[in-house]
């Protein structure tokens, strides 16, 4: 196990995570997530949509050997946006892309934070700036594929934990239950990014439902999660 994968995996790496439930908030005052099998459905499905998505930019941004081109950056950074419905969502993705840089140039400096900043006035998306400080970090694609999964799961299940009092323990067995398919898609991810000339063959297994329930989210004039 890299141990610069296990620092950018834990929740307490500064790059603002712990502020985002990835709609757990929203799921649960809509009664679509009330205990842990209700959990399991919801991380299921958000790993198979936008959790994909993210985990398949991050290994494809790993394994590019053109980071230091501004317009792979530009590109790319069209691509997320049109995979992302909810211009709330791509708002918090971005917040979160700035601070994951900003930790990351701290961390491991590289001269590919810059144009991956630059791609956008308001920063780059989260999965983005995942990618640049991956590879600043050493990781491989498989990697930096299955730390984006991994976000998914530890944002979402903690998330539940604090919002409805679920059993830690129960959770944390279905955060390990998961760890075998975790692993599975971030290897598969990582051979099939070294095929895709350009990010518009990154997946686009997006979840309206959540994108509907961000902005909802955004109403709220009390709550726990920024997302």
């Amino acid at each position: 196990m890299d141990a610069a994968l296990l620092l950018l995996a834990d929740g307490r790496f500064p790059s603002g995570g712990h502020a985002q439930s990835w709609g757990v908030e929203a799921a649960c005052a809509q009664g679509d997530v009330v205990d842990v099998a209700s959990l399991a459905r919801f991380v299921s499905g958000r790993l198979a949509t936008q959790g994909l998505v993210d985990a398949g930019v991050a290994a494809w941004v790993v394994g590019r050997p053109d980071r230091a081109d501004p317009a792979m950056w530009t590109v790319l950074d069209g691509e997320i946006s049109a995979r992302m419905a909810s211009p709330r969502l791509r708002a918090s993705s971005r917040a979160q892309g700035r601070q994951l840089l900003r930790a990351g140039q701290r961390v491991w400096p590289s001269e590919h934070d810059a144009p991956c900043r630059a791609s956008h006035p308001d920063g780059p998306h989260q999965a983005a700036a995942l990618g640049a400080v991956a590879a600043a970090a050493g990781l491989d694609p498989a990697g930096a594929a299955l730390c984006a999964l991994h976000h998914v799961v530890a944002a979402a299940t903690t998330a539940a934990v604090r919002l409805l009092g679920l059993d830690p323990f129960e959770v944390s067995a279905l955060s390990a239950r998961l760890a075998g398919e975790l692993d599975r898609t971030a290897t598969m991810l990582a051979q099939q990014s070294a095929t895709w000339a350009d990010p518009s063959a990154l997946p686009a297994t997006v979840g309206l439902l959540a994108d509907v329930y961000a902005e909802h989210h955004a109403t709220w004039e009390v709550r726990l999660f920024a997302s």
